[in-house]
């Protein structure tokens, strides 16, 4: 589930910043840049969001096999 999470934090960072705010270690930074990264942002939140729906779904597997 955390990394969901940190998927989607890591999404909204993206669009939130323009490209040249993020930190050198962040792929994508670029100094030269004014715009922002639509793109990843918009795959982080996809890939967030498609991994907190496997964890629920796993969880909640996990419960009902338990129960019998």
């Amino acid at each position: 589930m955390l990394p969901g999470v940190l998927a989607i934090a890591g999404g909204i960072i993206y669009f939130a910043e323009p490209a040249k705010s993020p930190p050198a270690f962040v792929p994508g930074h670029a100094a030269h840049l004014t715009g922002r990264h639509t793109r990843g942002g918009l795959a982080g939140i996809i890939a967030g969001a498609v991994l907190l729906i496997i964890a629920v779904t796993t969880a909640r597997a996990g419960r009902r096999s338990s129960r019998y």
